[in-house]
């Protein structure tokens, strides 16, 4: 089987307004409300997986030392990796929600804990639907430019 490459060109050096003048430009900007609210998804869809990839690696520990099996380094792995996916979207969920030091050390807390994650994606889907519900009253209101005097006569 092979491998389908689309290379696209474009004009560095010219405004695509008029290049193409039929084509109306659109404004790509995302609303800085609607990243905290993606970037709150990505911490609450991993914190569940995590929880469970930790309990696993629990059970995996004790029946290691009772018995033959030993999926100890398999589930070692997984569960590192989703740990380590854990921490990036904290990092990046703390920066864009700007948490105080607290909740941000409670969420990183809670995923240590054995079952800490599945408390923390309840907190988080409250948290990600209010992120939600500011990221589109946001964008029904249009923001006023600083020099306009709204309600003056």
């Amino acid at each position: 089987m092979g491998a389908v490459f689309v290379i696209a060109f474009t004009n560095a050096g010219t405004n695509t307004a008029q290049a193409h003048p039929a084509q109306p430009t659109v404004d790509r900007e995302v609303s800085v409300e609607l990243k905290t609210a993606a970037a709150l998804r990505r911490l609450r869809l991993i914190s569940a997986p995590e929880a469970v990839s930790f309990l696993l690696l629990l059970v995996c520990s004790v029946l290691k030392r009772t018995t033959d099996f030993n999926a100890v380094p398999v589930m070692g792995m997984v569960h590192g990796v989703l740990f380590m996916l854990y921490v990036a979207f904290w990092a990046d969920s703390w920066l864009r929600a700007r948490w105080p030091l607290g909740r941000s050390l409670l969420y990183l807390v809670l995923s240590v804990l054995p079952t800490g994650g599945f408390f923390a994606e309840r907190m988080l889907a409250r948290e990600c639907e209010e992120a939600v519900v500011a990221a589109r009253a946001a964008a029904k209101t249009p923001a006023t430019p600083a020099g306009d005097a709204v309600g003056t006569a």
